[in-house]
């Protein structure tokens, strides 16, 4: 168990925290939630006594282990991927390491044989002999395949690092367990492996997450952050809605009925006042008046953005055609010979763990890079707008934020202008910000008012939630769905998937697997569709009893889906 005791925490004059008092038990996933800004990291950092607090403590079970997702990815860049993940049981590592050096000794003597059969006990009695295989299985789990596990963790690309990291925090089955948005750069598979991992973990778990339905998987206890205090409740993240909605309700009925009492104490109270005969009963009510309260209700410091996608024109029957499309970059093979159509009622997710497949496609597809060999052709009536996964590009120049929109809008007008960044929370002032300088959250803020602001009848979407606070994911997830046009979009969050997408496609080894069908029903369509969407796929085909039937498989499951798709069809 930790608790955190009458914590108060202060950034200069302003109390992030004032009198926080909160325990968090043994068998439960805390997911800890609240509008950005009001100190959910660095609550997680309190907790982890990476920050000291202003006033109170936080105490831990004694004999218990904590870990926490590092957030530094370079931190252990002299380290192997292996040793890393093992050194999240910092005091099992250090003994390994400790026996190591032991045993390398050219004059060993009685007192090291003596120091060693101590640390052999330790390290036996701490399930040393299975650090390895229990590091590769998190490892495997979470989609770094084993040719990954003795290299150094500087040669990583930044989303395996992230892999590495949070199968370091998962390592050892620590007491309590802090993750700090641990689904962020996670393919869709390594989150659904996160999601079982959490579901029979047995110890603490307290989770910061934008994601709706991943909190809404693991967690068992909601903890509400708002206006420096800390509310907990029992349930998932739509339990938590539900009730304080409910409770929000109920104290507005409760207002209600005292303002009706109060009126009609008020009423009696004047008309009576002066009548000696009532005037006791008047007097009586004046006292019943007095100690009545209402409730005071504070309005949430949650805001929601107003995200409406509303094309210009409406959208024919031709929309796309993309005919035997192929890409190789540095000797790799990203796109083998893709062929489909899109039709005008289609909302596409591109799914899988292949980020690059998917990226390269959409550059392709919004004229930022040319093909190989292959074509594409959109419809006459279609009007299309690109959101990038990388926007370095798109903010690097020295304009205002109203000036970067107006060059995407037929409309001039600076108010008509300003009124799209209001809709996305920039308040009139943030209007003269240069976009060089805003952050993450800002940038993508800013673009999805551009592809407001265009009218288009195609979004191309890569990635759009990441840096995006929860209240903007459900606005945008509430767009996506009403939006009457077509949509081609990837994305790490399964409700937007699931809620939106009609249609399913993944690239696998360069070849296009297209279902018309939700993204729940993609996942459970057959056995080699799950093992196609599932981060230990490469461990499973690992198994085959030969290289020949590894590849018989992959190519008898692409055939299998590689049906005409022109009017219904299901693969092209």
């Amino acid at each position: 168990m930790i608790s955190a005791n009458g914590i108060t925490f202060r950034v200069g004059k302003k109390a992030l925290f004032e009198d926080v008092n909160i325990q968090f038990t043994e068998g439960n996933c805390y997911g800890l939630i609240g509008a950005n800004g009001t100190g959910k990291s660095t609550f997680l950092k309190i907790l982890s006594g990476q920050l000291e607090p202003t006033n109170g403590n936080i105490a831990i079970t004694p004999g218990q282990r904590l870990s926490f997702l590092e957030q530094d990815h370079f931190k252990y860049d002299e380290f192997s991927v292996l040793d890393t993940v093992i050194m999240g049981n910092q005091r099992l590592y250090d003994i390994m390491k400790e026996k190591d050096a032991l045993y390398a000794k050219e004059d060993f003597t009685d007192e090291d044989g003596i120091k060693a059969a101590e640390l052999e006990n330790e390290f036996a009695n701490m399930n040393g002999w299975d650090a390895e295989s229990d590091a590769a299985n998190l490892l495997n789990g979470l989609g770094v395949e084993p040719d990954y596990h003795y290299s150094s963790m500087k040669d990583l690309p930044g989303a395996l690092k992230v892999k590495v990291l949070l199968a370091r925090a998962l390592f050892g089955n620590p007491d309590i367990l802090l993750l700090d948005e641990p689904t962020n750069h996670l393919d869709l598979e390594a989150i659904g492996w996160l999601e079982e991992f959490l579901i029979n973990f047995e110890n603490t778990v307290i989770v910061v997450s934008h994601d709706r339905y991943f909190l809404n998987k693991v967690c068992t206890m909601t903890a509400d952050i708002d206006y420096g205090k800390i509310q907990l409740y029992t349930g998932n993240y739509d339990f938590w809605y539900e009730s304080s909605q409910l409770i929000v309700r109920q104290m507005k009925e409760a207002n209600r009925k005292k303002e009706e009492k109060i009126k009609e104490l008020k009423e009696f109270i004047q008309r009576f006042s002066a009548n000696a005969s009532k005037s006791k009963q008047a007097t009586s009510r004046k006292r019943a008046l007095e100690k009545i309260e209402l409730d005071e209700m504070k309005p949430s410091s949650r805001k929601y953005p107003f995200i409406d996608f509303r094309p210009n024109r409406e959208i024919g029957n031709e929309v796309l055609t993309v005919t035997n499309l192929s890409k190789t970059i540095e000797g790799v093979k990203i796109l083998d010979n893709i062929s489909f159509t899109l039709n005008r009622t289609d909302k596409v997710a591109l799914v899988g763990p292949n980020e690059r497949a998917k990226t390269v496609l959409f550059q392709i597809l919004s004229g930022q890079m040319e093909p190989d060999s292959g074509d594409y052709k959109w419809g006459i009536t279609t009007t299309t707008a690109y959101f990038p996964k990388d926007n370095t590009k798109d903010f690097s120049g020295d304009e205002t934020i109203v000036e970067w929109l107006t060059q995407y809008s037929e409309n001039k007008d600076a108010t008509y202008v300003r009124g799209f960044l209001g809709r996305m929370l920039f308040a009139g002032d943030d209007g003269v910000k240069k976009v060089r300088v805003l952050s993450g959250g800002e940038k993508v803020r800013v673009m999805l008012s551009k592809l407001m602001i265009t009218g288009a009848n195609v979004l191309l979407l890569d990635e759009p939630t990441d840096h995006l606070d929860m209240e903007s994911i459900t606005a945008l997830n509430n767009g996506l769905i009403k939006f009457p046009g077509v949509l081609l979009f990837s994305s790490r969050d399964h409700q937007i998937v699931e809620t939106t997408a009609n249609r399913i496609m993944e690239i696998i080894n360069g070849k296009l697997v297209d279902k018309i069908t939700t993204y729940d029903a993609y996942l459970d369509s057959d056995e080699m569709a799950r093992e196609s969407a599932s981060p230990i796929r490469s461990a499973r085909m690992m198994r085959a009893t030969t290289e020949e039937e590894h590849e018989r498989k992959e190519n008898d499951f692409l055939e299998r889906e590689r049906t005409p798709r022109g009017s219904g069809q299901d693969l092209l």
